[in-house]
């Protein structure tokens, strides 16, 4: 019979690791593979000590459930999010407590966090995931010196980075009507079907020659972003 760990968060990891997780998968594999292999052998002489033994492998395989690592819920995503005004109103009320509390403690990130944060997803979406990643080092049950270590030295200054680069002299007033510009588009999508039929039938040769529609749609988008449309 495989060995069936009775801990897989007990080998002196902060966290669960890769191999823990490896390790558990195969033990369960192995049980269900031993499980299948007395069912056949039950079908034709069921003994007292058999059905013990099946017993015990379900009692195992309980085990190994009951001690599985417990992961952290993933991040909100606001780019993502449902059709659902409570839900959003709930995920941004819960992130402006969170931004007093903790993130604008930060000189940097006071500095960089524009007045205008809500007008921009892609903060809100940064925002939602760091504050995620600051609960999982601080207050999830794999919290650890080491997460909240990479939190402040790496997870941090990255989000505070991007954002000061995302919102470049925006302001509130730059989301006014006569200076607002709709969400962005996937440019030259109309291309994918000549990109797929060249790709699977051609690739070795150059790729299809853009049309006049698709060259003048790429010069729009290139005055869009010199001129710095939000």
């Amino acid at each position: 019979m495989d060995t069936v760990p009775t801990s897989v968060t007990g080998n002196g990891h902060d966290c669960p690791a890769v191999d823990e997780v490896a390790a558990l998968r195969a033990a369960v594999a192995g049980l269900a593979r031993e499980v299948e292999g007395l069912r056949r052998s039950l079908a034709t002489s069921a003994s007292t000590a058999e059905l013990a033994r099946v017993a015990d492998l379900v009692a195992d395989l309980s085990a190994i459930i009951t001690t599985s690592p417990s992961f952290p819920d993933p991040p909100p995503s606001w780019l993502a999010l449902p059709a659902d005004a409570d839900l959003a109103a709930t995920l941004l009320a819960d992130l402006v407590g969170w931004l007093g509390q903790m993130y604008l403690r930060y000189a940097d990130a006071a500095r960089t966090l524009p007045e205008c944060w809500l007008w921009h997803p892609e903060v809100i979406e940064e925002l939602l995931w760091l504050r995620q990643a600051w609960q999982s080092a601080y207050q999830s049950a794999e919290a650890s010196v080491r997460a909240a270590g990479d939190w402040h030295d790496r997870l941090r200054p990255g989000v505070t980075a991007r954002i000061a680069g995302y919102t470049r002299a925006c302001s509130l007033e730059s989301h006014l009507p006569d200076r607002a510009a709709a969400a962005p588009a996937v440019p030259v999508a109309d291309a994918i079907e000549q990109i797929a039929a060249w790709w699977t039938s051609h690739r070795a040769e150059p790729g299809p020659v853009p049309t006049d529609h698709q060259l003048r749609a790429a010069a729009a988008a290139g005055r869009h972003t010199r001129t710095g449309g939000r």
